[in-house]
């Protein structure tokens, strides 16, 4: 029930006092991102961890001038492949047998499946889909950090073609696709930090197909 019990806690906090978050439970965070499940197992995005002063400021600019961007403590940026190439495919694909310390016929056959795939297809495309992938990401790292008790901010409201250009994404093959700043709460400032959580009952969001 802990973990309920966190996630009943967290909101998406409008402001933030500024308090530094430690390195080790940014260090979770980070990890629990990174062990999400991603289609096929690519992991087709990058997190970047921004903390310098002065590009949160830039990005405050170009993000609706939301005052956590500038007030947290570590802003994640969720950037995208901005396509699938088979050179990536196959880096990860390298990777597991690296890891595993052996070749399966059937893992490489799924891998020639995705090369024969993916790469032909739309860049768009593919960039949704990689996007979605992040999204996973992104969702359990809202989840840890209400775990570590940390506050945190979703945020999609940022122009992504000025945020590429702040970070140089586009260099590297990557697009932005959403922001989480994480931080602690300021709750003399944050209008929503006493409202009570407001969310669908059971028989609204759910139904049993038995």
């Amino acid at each position: 029930m802990e973990l309920l019990d966190k996630l009943k806690w967290r909101y998406a906090a409008k402001a933030m006092n500024g308090q530094k978050v430690s390195a080790d439970k940014i260090d979770n965070i980070l990890e629990a991102a990174s062990l999400a499940p991603t289609s096929s197992g690519l992991q087709p995005f990058e997190i970047l961890v921004v903390t310098n002063q002065e590009i949160k400021e830039k990005i405050r600019a170009i993000g609706w001038n939301q005052s956590v961007i500038t007030d947290c403590s570590h802003l994640l940026v969720f950037a995208a492949w901005d396509t699938y190439t088979a050179e990536r495919i196959n880096t990860m694909f390298d990777l597991t047998n690296e890891v595993r310390g052996f070749k399966n016929e059937g893992w490489e056959n799924y891998r020639q499946m995705l090369l024969n795939s993916y790469p032909q297809k739309d860049a768009e495309v593919n960039f949704q889909h990689a996007a979605r992938q992040a999204y996973i990401s992104f969702s359990q790292a809202i989840a840890a950090a209400a775990f570590e008790g940390v506050d945190s901010t979703p945020i999609e409201g940022f122009d992504p073609d000025a945020l590429d250009e702040i970070l140089n994404l586009r260099e590297k093959g990557l697009r932005s696709c959403v922001m989480l700043p994480l931080g602690y709460r300021d709750v003399e400032n944050d209008w929503l930090v006493n409202l009570t959580k407001v969310r669908k009952s059971r028989e609204d969001l759910i139904t049993l197909v038995d």
